[in-house]
């Protein structure tokens, strides 16, 4: 019966830099606010959702991916 080496396992990677993303509460909370901001008035909320999360994701960029806290008043 051959003998079977043992493979080491793996060595651990650090985990390469990546940037910030946007949290889904974050983008739904920004979806929100742009629907406020249009006077709740009926509108398409997949634009809203998309704008939310571009608009999240500049701020994330241009920030150095620091995460901000967004308050919204109702």
């Amino acid at each position: 019966m051959p003998k079977t080496t043992a493979t080491p396992a793996p060595k651990a990677r650090k985990a390469a830099p990546t940037k910030s993303k946007p949290t889904q509460d974050q983008i739904a909370a920004r979806a929100y606010a742009i629907y406020l901001e249009r006077g709740s008035t009926p509108g398409d909320p997949m634009q809203d959702w998309l704008r939310a999360e571009q608009e999240l994701a500049a701020l994330a960029k241009k920030s150095g991916s620091k995460s901000k806290v967004i308050t919204i008043a109702a």
